[in-house]
């Protein structure tokens, strides 16, 4: 009898969404020793409450507590105004103990770095509590326990992001982001939520090579197969549906793709798999394991569009959103991060369960340089595209070059489908904005095998406004080549597949003077039969 009141008392305080998990969830998920300590402990709060509440200096009184709202006021006043310890009196003790600024210092117009590893409680049970909650990316009223499991800094860049993504909105469907110290981190983290031995992915030829070697070795490894296809154009959708199975649980696709630039039609691939498995809306159950769910997830990694041009999750069908933020997110080449959006929530605890586990959240200072580089993200992407279509067009005239892949110039394969994706931070009210289409271009340099490495290489050797160096997105222009670089772990059978041909080079088109970047190519092109080149 004790205990059932103490569990209604509890009830009536905790009425409000934002704490309803913490203590009553099925009694099937957590102990019965656990639920009983949280519940006296309540319970004792309550206890005190009554015993004070004609005190002056307390914040209940008669009036207030037949009101619901306000008692649950009250209780998260009790919670969050705990006894203050006792001012440190000897030198040690002072040296060791907490100092915590006036509270005016939230104030501040740039988001704060918290670079604790660990988070005062108010009691025992506020602990029990956070322990005893469903993973998910956000906090709520509890607050935070350990950055391991997510960090304030961390948090709001994770906000940021899904503000751009557009899933802070709930006209569009409401969601949530997890933010990770990779885009590596945030790919593999994002299956291995809903993977396991016996399930089948579908993924295209022409994708990160990170990612091709975790689905080849990794996923193979751990009994998962996978099936790769030609996802690219018009015939992508087709392709996608003949290789889905019963098992199939990821549909993975990546476009622009890396570093062929071709694109996808998501519209068409969230399509068949809808109409073979059902909409994710029919398929999805809060509160369920990401592992029940009968419909594929839908995946996309986006990193080279960016949200600037490419918002996925207003697709319907499509479930995930993943960035490499080390890129055109973070904007500066100075961190390492992979962001992770979805508005399934079985996906997102699935999710938030691996990055609390297996991977980690991204820290602090990263977070906060991730956070102030999206500040700027609109003018830089816009920046990017005008710099980019020039070199592009001059590399698609240039004798030396075979191929130049842009989805802005009209012999891209895709043109008609970039047009439609490439939304360059335009608002639905927008009509004055500049159509741009990314700064990322490939193009293949004339030869075949040995000949077309050599000259390739001969380019990127040959710059010397543009760096040669792996990676993308940043400030600064960067060149590689792929087939003796990033895209080595591929099989040459398999990367010609996809495209990627032994003599295409990737460049990312920074901010500098369009001008010193098209004379840097140029000169560079008009070199590349000359000796010189280090194999």
């Amino acid at each position: 009898m004790k205990l059932t009141l103490s569990l209604f008392l509890t009830a009536s305080l905790l009425a409000s969404e934002s704490v309803s998990a913490f203590a009553f969830t099925p009694s099937s998920q957590k102990s019965s020793s656990s639920s009983l300590f949280v519940a006296q402990d309540i319970e004792a709060e309550i206890k005190v409450n009554q015993e004070k509440k004609n005190n002056k200096n307390c914040v209940f009184s008669d009036a207030t507590l037949p009101n619901a709202a306000q008692d649950e006021e009250q209780f998260q006043k009790l919670r969050t105004d705990p006894q203050p310890h006792s001012k440190p009196k000897s030198f040690a003790t002072q040296c060791a103990s907490l100092y915590q600024p006036n509270p005016g210092g939230a104030r501040g117009v740039a988001t704060p770095v918290y670079f604790g590893s660990t988070f005062t409680l108010d009691n025992a049970g506020h602990g029990a509590r956070l322990h005893e909650k469903r993973e998910s990316p956000y906090t709520d009223a509890d607050g935070f326990v350990y950055s391991r499991w997510g960090s304030p800094t961390n948090e709001a860049a994770a906000l940021q992001i899904a503000a751009l993504e557009g899933v802070d909105d709930k006209a569009r469907g409401l969601g949530k982001c997890l933010v990770f110290n990779s885009g590596m981190s945030a790919i593999t983290s994002s299956l291995m939520a809903v993977l396991r031995a016996g399930d089948h992915v579908v993924a295209p030829y022409t994708v990160y090579g990170g990612t091709h070697e975790f689905l080849t070795e990794f996923c193979a490894n751990w009994g998962i197969e996978v099936t790769f296809v030609d996802g690219a154009g018009a015939n992508g959708p087709e392709n996608y549906r003949q290789a889905l199975r019963d098992n199939t649980k990821v549909v993975y696709a990546e476009t622009p793709a890396n570093p062929t630039m071709r694109l996808t039609d998501l519209e068409g691939v969230a399509q068949v798999v809808t109409e073979r498995y059902g909409s994710s809306v029919e398929c999805d159950i809060p509160g369920t394991s990401p592992h029940d769910r009968k419909r594929p997830f839908v995946m996309v990694d986006g990193t080279f569009a960016t949200p600037y041009h490419q918002r996925v999750l207003d697709i319907p069908g499509v479930d995930v959103s993943i960035h490499s933020a080390t890129k055109y997110l973070g904007g500066h080449s100075d961190i390492l991060a992979g962001s992770v959006t979805s508005r399934s929530e079985p996906f997102l605890h699935g999710c938030s369960k691996v990055q609390k586990i297996v991977t980690v959240p991204l820290n602090p200072m990263d977070s906060f340089l991730l956070a102030r580089g999206m500040k700027t993200l609109d003018v830089r992407m816009q920046r990017h595209g005008e710099n980019a279509i020039k070199v592009a067009q001059m590399l698609n005239e240039h004798p030396m070059v075979a191929e130049t892949y842009y989805p802005g110039l009209d012999s891209h394969p895709d043109r008609a489908m970039a047009d439609r994706i490439y939304r360059s931070g335009c608002d639905d009210e927008d009509e004055d904005v500049a159509k741009t289409y990314g700064g990322m271009i490939s193009f293949v340099v004339i030869g075949e095998g040995e000949e077309a490495l050599r000259r390739a290489r001969n380019v990127c050797e040959n710059l010397r406004v543009i760096n040669l160096a792996v990676s993308l997105g940043g400030v600064e222009s960067l060149c590689e080549h792929p087939a003796s670089m990033t895209h080595t772990m591929i099989p040459r059978e398999q990367r010609l597949a996809g495209g990627l041909k032994d003599g295409l080079i990737r460049v990312s088109i920074g901010l500098e003077k369009a001008k010193d970047l098209v004379d840097d190519l140029k000169n560079a092109l008009d070199k590349c039969d000359e000796d010189g080149c280090v194999i």
